[in-house]
């Protein structure tokens, strides 16, 4: 462990954190890589942000228990000294994720995953960009497949979020306790379309995921998918993030090609909150309207809001997951979040991903060079396979999804029959047992098995 998180835990400790209970869950598995972020100085003092989101269920348990610890509160705000850790569920590059209460409402089921993330380590490894990034992102997000942000703590030495709990684990561990390794075609096809349900919606608020992989996929206590981690995204001003109604007689412009170079502008109200993205003045979405009917539409216009202009040169992202515009420094925009869907679907089905090599640096050769290639075994349906091909074309301005976003892949033969409208009310393939704190670490170990219909 490193030095920062044996100091985070002494802390912690003070604040109650319960040291006894064993970590059920497992750190991050696959390397990331990053450039370097703006430079944020948190503030000193002490203070804490929470926002109620307007869909926010009746009766959450979480949003009753901020409410009475704020009551209780003498200051009528919340601090590190209201919450308990219990266990540390993961890390990341940032931080790391415990599972933690409120004091106030112990026993009550109000069960709160805790980024913790350590100010001074931020400044020393420039990453105070992306925790800021990152708290933005999750103030923006209201959706039923996306995080809610219960309170955002600020301490003098650490910074902490307090977001949902998923009881069930993530995708990458999920997959590991399945036959095979693979997951049913029944449930690739469920969990994928929750995952394009939930890039359709951070694209629409002008954000580029950028770390889309099996880890960053929970499962809910209700076996629907949650997905995290924000902290590499990439999000646009909103003053540059109006969408417009275009007609079929007026057709838009393609975008003006983006120029790109070695010192990028400095941050202005048209920017991404990047240092690295260039977004052009005008607007980072350019709706579109169908003109063709696809398979299985009943007619009716679509608008479509890809955000096909923002730009970064950063290099982000898992390195199995990389989208060759990212690897081979060309620029990128929302088109990296179709490839790294067409990824996750090939993990999901086949338990490997399609480029990996024997290193990172083999795998970034492969993303850029080799042809894609699908194992013999085991059989999958066609139509995945041809969905698959048409999210990993290297050329993200011919690769599906990069103009018309999640409407066209919406359309593929592999969805027909979702009903897009109704996804929320859909039976999941696994819902997992009701959580209890007492759970010990081997039942959560890859070696279980979880049965999929």
């Amino acid at each position: 462990m490193e030095p920062w998180l044996d100091d985070l835990t002494d802390d912690l400790q003070s604040l109650s954190f319960n040291s006894t209970t064993t970590t059920t869950a497992t750190d991050i598995h696959r390397s990331t890589s990053s450039g370097s972020e703006t430079t944020w100085t948190a503030a000193s003092a002490s203070a804490v942000t929470t926002t109620t989101k307007p869909h926010a269920p009746s009766g959450d348990p979480c949003w009753d228990a901020i409410r009475r610890a704020r009551s209780e509160s003498s200051s009528g705000q919340l601090s590190l000294s209201d919450v308990r850790f219990l266990l540390r569920l993961g890390s990341g590059d940032i931080g790391s994720v415990y599972l933690a209460e409120l004091k106030c409402a112990a026993n009550s089921g109000a069960l709160f995953a805790a980024k913790v993330m350590d100010k001074k380590e931020l400044a020393s490894r420039n990453k105070e960009g992306r925790a800021r990034t990152e708290k933005e992102i999750l103030e923006m997000l209201d959706h039923p497949f996306l995080p809610s942000l219960y309170a955002s703590l600020d301490a003098p030495k650490w910074s902490c979020l307090l977001t949902e709990f998923c009881p069930g684990g993530d995708l990458h561990v999920l997959r590991q306790r399945q036959p095979g390794k693979r997951f049913p075609d029944s449930a690739v096809r469920f969990y994928a379309s929750e995952v394009v349900v939930a890039i359709e919606y951070v694209h629409m608020m002008g954000i580029v995921y950028r770390d889309l992989k099996p880890e960053n996929v929970l499962v809910r206590s209700d076996g629907h998918i949650m997905l995290t981690d924000f902290d590499l995204s990439l999000k646009c001003d909103s003053s540059a993030s109006t969408a417009q109604i275009i007609s079929d007689q007026n057709p838009p412009p393609p975008p003006p090609p983006t120029e790109f170079t070695a010192d990028p502008p400095p941050f202005t109200s048209t920017s991404c909150i990047l240092p690295n993205c260039i977004v052009p003045a005008v607007s980072c979405f350019h709706p579109k309207r169908k003109r063709k009917k696809k398979p299985g539409h009943h007619g009716g216009p679509e608008f479509v809001a890809e955000p096909i202009d923002v730009r970064s040169m950063s290099f982000v992202g898992t390195h199995e997951y990389l989208a060759p515009e990212i690897v081979s420094g060309e620029g990128h925009g929302s088109a990296v979040d179709w490839w790294t869907l067409g990824i996750f679907i090939f993990e999901l089905l086949y338990g490997v991903t399609p480029f990996k090599g024997l290193d990172n640096e083999l795998t970034l050769a492969n993303i850029v060079a080799r042809a894609l290639e699908f194992p013999k075994e085991p059989m999958i349906p066609a139509a995945a396979k041809d969905l698959i091909s048409q999210l990993l074309v290297k050329d993200p301005a011919r690769r599906m999804g990069s103009t018309m976003g999640a409407s066209a892949i919406k359309h593929h033969p592999l969805f027909h029959g979702v009903n897009w409208a109704l996804l929320r009310c859909t039976s999941p393939p696994y819902v997992p047992p009701p959580f209890s704190r007492d759970v010990v670490s081997d039942e959560s170990s890859p070696e279980t098995p979880v049965e999929y219909y």
